[in-house]
């Protein structure tokens, strides 16, 4: 039997409400920290059981990264996310996508001679674990895979999206993956992002955004909770 602890991390008020409108239909415990809340609560199947631990970061890279120490310092064996995220090649509005790469596209020591997004003496492209994204591919078989890009920046701007496309090949950008994954990374954390694509990043994304995310809509959270039987099926 297996016995795991997952950690759930959303960014956003309106991303987080419907995972908890579910989670709150049976038992849980509220769980915060650092004043951020969230909920614990238990997952079980035929082959095991997750102690699963959601949080609402509150959005950006030091909000995110934040989060995932603290799920590594408690020790859970997997971390999860999900969000909206501006499409910046290859995706359309409405689309699902997960990250096999991320960087941080507003890190930038250029001015020195350091590539955009080079970190001095470390790894600075990041990844998912492959094992989980294969196992959501064969549940969603049309998902796009490519690279997720953050920044602390909404990026609304077509010369911005361009050039996120020219110097780092992203198909979406986003507020927090990077920050998670570099935690995730580091720490030897199984890590997965599940992203749904609420804009074209471009002139007018900002309404496009907050059309979709005030919706509040199910899609993520439920695709999130529905997967966490699949692991422990595994």
């Amino acid at each position: 039997m297996r016995d795991l602890k997952i950690a759930i991390i959303v960014a956003d008020v309106d991303e987080y409400k419907p995972l908890a409108e579910r989670i709150e239909r049976k038992e849980y415990e509220n769980y915060s920290f650092l004043g951020r809340k969230g909920h614990k609560f238990i997952i079980k199947t035929d082959k095991g059981s997750a102690t699963v631990y959601s949080i609402l970061c509150g959005i950006g890279m030091i909000n995110a990264a934040a989060a995932a120490a603290h799920f590594k310092t408690i020790g859970c064996d997997i971390i999860l996310n999900y969000g909206l995220s501006g499409g910046i090649n290859g995706v359309k509005r409405g689309d699902l996508m997960l990250g096999n790469k991320f960087v941080e596209h507003d890190f930038d020591l250029s001015g020195i001679g350091y590539k955009l997004c080079e970190k001095p003496n470390q790894e600075y492209v990041y990844t998912c674990d492959s094992k989980l994204n294969t196992l959501m591919q064969s549940i969603i078989p049309d998902i796009k895979l490519g690279t997720a890009v953050s920044g602390d920046r909404f990026i609304c701007d077509e010369k911005v999206r361009e050039r996120l496309m020219e110097n780092f090949d992203a198909m979406s950008c986003d507020m927090e993956t990077a920050a998670i994954a570099y935690v995730c990374n580091f720490g030897d954390i199984p890590f997965l992002a599940l992203r749904r694509i609420s804009d074209d990043a471009g002139d007018n994304a900002a309404d496009s955004y907050r059309e979709m995310n005030h919706k509040a809509e199910t899609v993520l959270s439920d695709i999130i909770l529905d997967f966490i039987p699949f692991i422990l099926n595994q």
